[in-house]
This record gives C-alpha cells, sequence and structure tokens, in this order.
C-alpha cells in the first residue's frame, strides 16, 4: 500500500490553517495512487458539505476578493473578542465582584412573568410589594442611548426585556452594565415590572448581577448558526443561536415520559440490562468491541436488549422492557446513527397481535401529547395517525407493487431469480441486480425485493406481516403457514419504526437457527477475506469482517423454560424524527456521533463523497526533518473561509530521494490542488518509499487517520478515469 508523508509546515506550534505561498512545499504521496510519485498539495480549509462548482472565471474573481479579505478572519476576531472579555473578567474581580457567582434566588421564569402580567396596560407599571421579582438568564440583545439601556434576557422558558434607567441603578451599576455586560453573559436581576410605550412587558431593574461572564461571542444574530456541521458539533452554541433546537428536545423528553406511562398504565416493568456483554446477540450487526483489562477479555457494547429482557421473562417477569442506548458499529444517514435509543419490550402469554396494539398504543399517545392531533406534517407529507392501522402481509405487498406472487415460486431459486428480474430489470439500477443475485433463498429474495420496490412506497402507517424465516432468526415459527414467521415491522413514511415477534421459545429451534445465522456469516466473511486479499487497497475494512458468536447463556435459559411471550423493539429516534418534523436523526440526536475535524487538499467548492474505511497507516523510523520554513512565507487563512488557491502558486515539486530530479510537467488532479508528476522514472520504488516515509502532524496535533474522498463528477469531463481520482483529508 502507499504511504503518504506530511511534512510540517512550521517548527512551532500552528495555531491556525496556512495558505502556502509558491515558494513554501508541502509534499503529499498519493495513497490510492499505483505510480510512486509524490504530489503537491495547498492546504486550505474547506467544508466538507459544500456541493457548489466553481467557473475559472468565477474562482479566479473570488480568489481576489478572497485574498483581500483574508486579513480580517472570523478566528482572529474571535481570539480578539476574548481577550477584551478576559480583561474585563479582570476588572470585575479588581472591583471586588465575583464573574462567575455560586447562585441567584429567582422568583420567576420569563414566561411566567409574561402570563402574569399580560394585561398590564402600555406605559404602565406594577410597583405593588408582590410585583417585586427576580429572575436569571442569558444577554441575547442589548441596546444602550445614553441613560437607558434595554437587555433582552432569555432564560429556559422564554425571553424578557430588562430596562435599565441610569438613575435607578445604585451607585456605579449602569456605568458597569454598559462597559461589562456583553451579549452571552448569564445575569440575574431584579426590579419591578412595566409595561413600555411601545408595549414591551419589562422588568425595571433596581439591581442587577453577572452571574457568569461569557469568554466567546455567540453567531450573528441576523443569520445564527448556518453551519450545519458546527450546529452538531457545537449544539450547546446550537441551542442558543436557535431556540427552536432545544424545543425539540423538550419533545423528545415529553415523548419519552408518554412512552413510559402508556407500557406502564398495562402492568409492564422497567429493567436495566448490562451494555457491556460477552456476546453481541439479539440482531445481526457489527458491534463495538472493547477490553476489559482486569478480567483480560474483549467485551461488546450491545446491539440490543432482547436476550437479557428475555432472561427475566425465564426469571418469573411477565411484562418488562427497558429504554436504552444501542450501539452498532456500522455508517451513519439520515436515518442512522451509531448509538441510538429504542424501547424494547415482552410481555408473556402473548403473540404479536398484542405488540400491534401496543404500537399503535404508543405512538398515537405521543402524537397527542406533542400536538394535540393525530394527523401531521413530515416533510410536505400528511400523516394520518387514526387507528386502527394498515396490515398487510409481506407477500401480498410485494405481489401488490410487483406483480410477482412469491406464493407460487415455491422453493426454486433459480425460476425465483430469473421471474425477478425479468420483471423488474428495467427499474434495477446495477447495484440492485447484484443483491439479488446474491441471495441465498427464496426468503432472502422477497425481502430483498421488499426492500428495493416497497419499503419506500409505505407512508401512511402499514404493519408488514409474515416474514421469512431465513431472515427472523428469533421469531416464532408461523402457526400456518410454512417457512414464514409470526413478525411485523411497522412502516410510516418509508421507514420501519418498530420491529416484533410472536417470540421463538423452543431452545433446540433456537440453537439450530443462531447456529446457521453464524455460518452464514462465516461464510461471507471468508468470501470478504479473499476478496480483500485479492484487492488491491487492503485499507479499506470489509463490512462483513467481525465475529459473531452464539449466546451460550442465553440458549441455557431457554432451556430452564420461557412462557410464550411476544416482544418489540421501536426506535425512539425515528419516532422523535416524525413528531417533530426532523429530516435527519442527527437532528433529534443532542450529541451526534460526527467525522473528526478534517484539514481537506480540495480546491474549493470541490464536492466530495466520503468513502468508508481508513487507508493503511504504515510504521516507518522517523526520516530527517525537513528545514523549518520561514514564518514570512505563510500566510493566515480564516477558519471559516473558503480561499482560492491561485494555479501559479502550484510549482512542480521535487519527488523525495532524489537528489537531481528530472523535470517533470504537474498534471492537475480532477478538482484537486493535489498534482501527480508524469515524469516519475527517478521516483523510489514503492517498498523504499515505505521505509522512509514517516507520518508528520501538520499543525501540532495528533494525527488521528487519513481518509479517501471520491471526487464528484465534472459534466464537461469525457475522461472516465478522471472522474474515479481522489482527494485526501487529514482528520486531526
Amino acid at each position: 500500500m502507499d504511504a503518504v508523508k506530511l511534512w510540517s509546515l512550521s517548527s512551532q506550534p500552528l495555531k491556525h490553517l496556512f495558505r502556502v505561498a509558491s515558494t513554501t512545499t508541502t509534499t503529499l504521496r498519493r495513497p490510492f495512487s499505483h505510480s510512486s510519485s509524490y504530489s503537491r498539495v495547498v492546504l486550505r480549509c474547506c467544508s466538507s458539505t459544500s456541493t457548489t462548482t466553481t467557473t475559472p472565471a468565477n474562482a479566479a474573481r473570488a480568489g481576489g476578493r478572497n485574498r483581500r479579505a483574508s486579513t480580517s478572519s472570523s478566528t482572529s476576531d474571535k481570539d480578539a473578542v476574548r481577550a477584551i472579555r478576559l480583561k474585563k473578567v479582570e476588572e470585575l474581580r479588581s472591583k471586588g465582584l465575583d464573574p462567575y457567582a455560586y447562585g441567584w434566588e429567582r422568583t420567576h421564569s420569563a414566561n411566567q412573568l409574561q402570563d402574569i402580567y399580560k394585561d398590564l396596560a402600555d406605559g404602565e407599571e406594577a410597583k405593588g410589594e408582590k410585583d417585586a421579582v427576580s429572575i436569571a438568564g442569558r444577554i441575547v440583545a442589548r441596546r444602550a442611548f445614553g441613560k437607558l439601556a434595554f437587555l433582552t434576557l432569555r432564560d429556559d422558558s422564554g425571553t424578557i426585556q430588562l430596562y435599565c434607567e441610569k438613575e435607578r441603578l445604585a451607585d456605579e451599576q449602569f456605568d458597569q452594565l454598559k462597559a461589562l455586560v456583553d451579549i452571552g453573559d448569564i445575569v440575574g436581576a431584579s426590579g419591578s415590572i412595566k409595561r413600555t410605550e411601545k408595549g414591551e412587558l419589562s422588568i425595571y431593574v433596581n439591581s442587577f448581577a453577572i452571574l457568569t461572564k461569557s469568554l466567546l461571542p455567540l453567531p450573528d444574530k441576523y443569520h445564527g448558526l448556518t453551519d450545519v456541521d458546527k450546529r452538531y458539533r457545537q449544539r450547546y452554541v446550537d441551542m442558543i443561536a436557535n431556540p427552536e433546537v432545544a424545543d425539540v428536545f423538550r419533545k423528545r423528553a415529553k415523548i419519552i415520559s408518554e412512552i413510559r406511562k402508556a407500557v406502564e398504565s398495562v402492568g409492564f416493568v422497567e429493567v436495566e440490562t448490562p451494555v457491556l456483554q460477552g456476546a453481541a446477540g439479539g440482531a445481526e450487526a457489527r458491534p463495538f468491541v472493547t477490553h476489559h483489562n482486569s478480567l483480560g477479555r474483549d467485551l461488546y457494547l450491545r446491539i440490543a436488549t432482547e436476550l437479557h429482557l428475555k432472561r427475566m421473562l425465564v426469571g418469573g417477569f411477565e411484562k418488562v422492557y427497558e429504554i436504552g442506548r444501542i450501539f452498532r458499529n456500522e455508517g451513519i444517514s439520515t436515518r442512522h446513527n451509531p448509538e441510538f435509543t429504542t424501547i424494547e419490550m415482552y410481555e408473556a402469554y402473548s403473540d404479536y397481535e398484542s405488540m400491534m396494539n401496543m404500537a399503535e398504543e404508543i405512538v398515537t399517545r405521543c402524537a397527542l401529547a406533542v400536538h394535540g392531533t393525530l394527523t401531521v406534517d413530515y416533510q410536505g407529507a400528511e400523516i394520518h395517525l387514526e387507528r386502527p392501522w394498515r396490515r398487510e402481509t409481506m407477500h401480498n405487498l410485494v405481489k401488490e407493487s410487483t406483480g410477482i406472487d412469491f406464493g407460487e415460486l415455491s422453493n426454486d431459486l433459480k425460476v425465483a431469480k430469473e421471474v425477478t428480474l425479468k420483471t423488474l430489470g428495467v427499474d434495477l439500477d446495477h447495484k440492485d441486480k447484484v443483491s439479488i443475485e446474491a441471495c441465498t433463498s427464496t426468503g432472502h429474495l422477497l425481502y430483498e425485493v421488499f426492500e428495493i420496490v416497497v419499503e419506500s412506497k409505505l407512508l401512511q402507517p402499514t404493519f408488514v406481516l409474515d416474514y421469512p424465516i431465513e431472515i427472523s432468526p428469533l421469531a416464532k415459527p408461523h402457526r400456518r403457514n410454512a417457512g414464514l414467521t409470526e413478525r411485523f415491522e411497522l412502516f410510516i413514511c418509508g421507514r420501519e419504526l418498530a420491529n416484533a415477534f410472536s417470540e421463538l421459545t423452543d431452545p433446540m429451534d433456537q440453537r439450530g437457527r443462531l447456529e446457521e445465522q453464524v455460518r452464514q456469516h462465516n461464510e461471507k466473511k471468508a468470501a470478504g477475506t479473499s476478496e480483500t486479499d485479492g484487492a488491491d487497497d487492503k485499507g479499506k475494512e470489509n463490512d462483513d469482517l467481525y465475529e459473531v458468536t452464539v449466546d451460550d447463556d442465553f440458549l441455557t435459559a431457554l432451556e430452564y423454560g420461557m412462557p410464550p411471550a411476544s416482544g418489540m423493539g421501536l426506535g425512539i429516534d425515528r419516532l422523535v424524527m416524525l413528531l417533530t418534523n426532523s429530516a435527519s436523526i442527527r437532528d433529534v440526536i443532542a450529541f451526534p456521533i460526527h467525522c473528526p475535524p478534517l484539514i481537506c487538499f480540495c480546491k474549493p467548492n470541490s464536492p466530495h463523497i466520503y468513502t468508508p474505511g481508513p487507508l493503511e497507516l504504515q510504521n516507518a523510523p522517523t526520516p530527517p526533518p525537513p528545514p523549518p520554513l520561514p514564518n514570512s512565507k505563510l500566510a493566515s487563512v480564516p477558519e471559516t473561509s473558503d480561499h482560492l488557491v491561485d494555479e501559479e502558486i502550484i510549482k512542480e515539486e521535487k519527488l523525495l530521494g532524489n537528489a537531481n530530479p528530472q523535470p517533470s510537467t504537474a498534471q492537475p488532479c480532477l478538482k484537486s490542488s493535489l498534482r501527480k508528476p508524469n515524469s516519475d522514472s527517478s521516483a523510489p520504488k514503492q517498498e523504499e518509499l515505505k521505509k522512509t516515509v514517516q507520518w508528520t502532524d501538520i499543525l501540532g496535533k495528533q494525527l488521528v487517520d487519513i481518509r479517501e474522498f471520491q471526487c464528484s463528477e465534472l459534466e464537461d469531463t469525457d475522461n472516465e478515469n478522471e472522474n474515479r481520482r481522489r482527494c485526501v483529508c487529514v482528520i486531526l
């Protein structure tokens, strides 16, 4: 595998990103190139969510504007503000005032005052003894006019204005307010209630105190925090700048509370099961693996709560549930997060019909609690949650959408595939055709066709019944239809919301199915290993290359006897998405998993697609470091800017290890600032290169990983190979 060499831009720790001048070089080996050449890169800050292309003419103009603007950056502004506010902290302390208080006695919240004094007339003041109020919160706006100052204070309930008059405040408090209070500070204020002539309910301030001095400025009040990636990384700032974000999490709390009320009202008992487990069971998913040092063994973060909850049924509980975090080491999308929240519940002496009723009860109660109605809007679609919901078998739904009757195809897999490809061939893309060809049974094929064709069409609440036994290892066989199980999934807006079974209680049948599941997984793992061994890029991980084991203790528990039971798992995050009209699961998780900060080597506005899997890091001896670059050659790049690098800045780079390099013509990598020399006959061999390459940090931070990004296609590019070239991002 090719290695990468990243040379430090300076011998001193760098605080910001830097733009490299024409005489300043940074060497990078393209890790995905089969040649042994090196490529010239220009370091720039880039947003990975950009999807806009730039024409050469526009780019040149933008580059000029950006270069002129480079002396004024948001980062430097933030540092300047922080320095000023630190001086204010010192000034407060010099006056004997604590800028970080221990507490504040409040009498009301902002919304309570708005409600109590909603009938107070314009220009009127409430001066009674009971009208002396005290409040605390964050300052989100301020205006000062001579001897008057108006501050907008926001607490957890809402906002209210502070009306500050110099003559009314004691000593030098008014001057301190104007000089030392900034937007973002948390203050406490006391006074009477007054409604201004313009109708704004206000606290007529008698005294105030700075409770917490903010050191960093809040986002621009007109534009708020709009950078999507930063909103997720700094959710605390997102909630300050966009109050509606906090409302989502208040609704989430209400939904979870309503779920508990719904299940406990019919006798379910909440229990807790282990997060760290010796075997990852209850689902087919890649687990997170950790190591217990004292025990000297690997443990897994749970991928489901199912198997331990069933142990509770064996132990004598008849109705149990758990609301908990689940961890799956898989992809990230608008519907998937590596850690998510579910409720799983199990009821003895019932079947999957009872769980359909429970699912309807939970969702409708939550909808009424949040909206007060059973008709909700989700991303422009009107969803009707009135009961009862549609209940239909998977066979009938597939037949309805495609005309294929899998019931008539028996178990002849070859014929079933031929019929499926003939019927759907025109509408299938290559990936879907490969998935269909890979199916190992008619049950798998039925499910594949359902996912490809039917699932996305299930807009209104629909229970999909009777899944094939091949994909339902924990469900009881259907009592009337061989080859099927008593299982349903609930779909709303084309998304799975819940999954339930009549639970399998036969320990011998359960053992056979789990062992078959392990066997099939190991076959896929073996096939994936051979493919990876034969591939040129061995840094790419195969999703099936993880261990799956049988939970023998669970099977032992079943042998003691588990009563007939039904069980259901319902995704709380997706339910919150539905009831808060949130397009992405990351919008309903307060602190979602996100990629580390990236330094990108793309040109401005170059869209790229993330390719999962780290590149292979090569351990190598440390080569002699390059000479430090003069600081005069470095130009600071603002944190949020998108600077265009002039083409003339990029020069041909001398190949590492070649004392007298041959002249080479640099060829631009498509939509990237990387350059690949055409003439590389004097370049070191790959194996020799690996021995001399060092992974060197660029910004004085620990280098975590290198990842590839596939550049998007250009409309005016005819060369297919050009579209496959990649840019590189370094994760710090």
